[in-house]
């Protein structure tokens, strides 16, 4: 008798325990357009040369749109480029004025996240957006962290500057993170970026059918663009990644940072409302 009260016991338990996960699993649904099975999201840094000299006519010649999170004083050196780039709907995001990271990095030391404030921070995200938006005509509205950092000050005086960003963009990316974005789950304003550079397709690809298998956002991160060379991204495994998006059987969305993040945010608004 009492072994049966104890069995009955568990099995309730278990029942319980499975409805909540049931309930949690129905909550954090999320669901891709018609035919897709993942987001993908190519993203470079820095507003390099190599980018419009060899990337955006790379990307346009397949019809593809990417993500580049630029420093103005680095883009104005192809300030027309960058403005045709715009104009073909390529995606110009903010990466601040001055590449702040931490002093740890000698090239920093000038501009050290641990010397920086959140009203500097501020100060300088919104100077960069309107140098932005006068000197490329575009305004921007996704942002990448220098160096992937997302703090400034130091010791007890350490603050995260992800809210000021959540503030300010639709969606932030980080850097050398270890896993793309669970669209139903991840924070717009600190979104996973994977590392591109120097990498062949066939280490791309296990990538590619990862965030396949689990329906996530990958967001691919790199800095140059050409043949070969440190913090380049390969133009042969580019050409690879886009015939893979291209096969209707591998069901990719390729597209900007931001175009994806709204989507994934409305998403998330209509999930709110049909659960009211």
């Amino acid at each position: 008798m009492i072994f049966k009260k104890r069995l009955l016991t568990l099995v309730a338990w278990f029942l319980l325990v499975s409805g909540i996960h049931s309930g949690f699993a129905q909550e954090k649904s999320f669901t891709w357009p018609e035919g897709i099975k993942f987001g993908l999201t190519l993203s470079f840094d820095d507003g390099r040369n190599s980018q419009v000299d060899v990337g955006t006519p790379l990307f346009d010649q397949y019809g593809v749109k990417a993500t580049f999170v630029i420093v103005p004083s680095n883009a104005e050196k192809r300030m027309n480029k960058w403005r045709e780039a715009g104009a073909k709907g390529h995606e110009i995001g903010n990466h601040t004025l001055h590449h702040p990271c931490s002093g740890n990095f000698s090239w920093s030391k000038k501009n050290a996240l641990e010397n920086y404030t959140l009203d500097k921070m501020r100060t300088e995200l919104k100077d960069a957006n309107k140098q932005i938006e006068s000197q490329f005509a575009v305004k921007s509205t996704v942002f990448a962290y220098p160096c992937g950092s997302t703090f400034v000050g130091r010791g007890t005086q350490t603050q995260s500057y992800v809210p000021l960003i959540a503030e300010l963009f639709v969606a932030g990316r980080g850097w050398l993170n270890e896993s793309p974005n669970d669209p139903s789950f991840c924070d717009l304003a600190q979104l996973t970026g994977m590392e591109m550079d120097h990498k062949d397709f066939d280490q791309i690809l296990p990538l590619l059918e990862n965030a396949k298998k689990s329906g996530a956002w990958l967001v691919l991160a790199g800095h140059d663009v050409g043949d070969s060379g440190n913090q380049t991204t390969r133009v042969e495994m580019l050409k690879k990644l886009i015939a893979y998006t291209q096969d209707p059987a591998n069901g990719v969305w390729i597209a900007p940072m931001g175009e994806i993040a709204n989507y994934v945010q409305n998403q998330r608004n209509i999930s709110n409302i049909s659960e009211k």
